[in-house]
């Protein structure tokens, strides 16, 4: 997992030839300005940007994808996002959602990061986390880059 402000993202395009591209759109536009819904910037790099409604902690499930490393850049408020090392986790009785690359697991996260505008985290496959906490919900930017 990673947190840093939105102004050093570009030191993480080396990570991946995706994360340069994805840093790429991300600094040529107006982030506050894009419309809610998906942009496909092929077929392994994508870019939903989401209205999440208000959930608490104890709302907020702890999840991982296999196949994609998730840049989550909040616009609107601040969020809380729950981190557990993956490995740590227990499984629910629900199986691995291939179609949505999502696994869910049970309890609460270990520890919890407050990330504000002008900030982003990025969580790879091993990293569970529990996003979208809020009192009253937040605009939000969520980059699917293939691990």
């Amino acid at each position: 997992m990673i947190i840093d402000r939105l102004e050093n993202i570009g030191k993480y395009a080396s990570l991946s030839p995706l994360f340069a591209q994805a840093i790429e759109f991300l600094s040529s536009r107006d982030l506050n300005g894009l419309q809610t819904g998906k942009t496909e910037l092929g077929k392994d790099l994508f870019v939903n940007v989401t209205e999440t409604q208000p959930k608490t902690r104890e709302e907020a499930r702890l999840e991982t994808h296999r196949d994609f490393i998730d840049i989550q850049i909040p616009l609107s408020g601040t969020e809380v996002m729950g981190y557990t090392p993956a490995t740590d986790c227990l499984p629910t009785n629900a199986p691995y959602d291939k179609d949505k690359d999502i696994s869910f697991y049970e309890g609460a996260a270990e520890n919890y990061l407050s990330v504000k505008p002008g900030m982003f985290a990025i969580f790879f496959p091993q990293d569970a986390h529990a996003p979208g906490i809020s009192p009253e919900g937040v605009k939000k930017i969520i980059v699917k880059v293939k691990a």
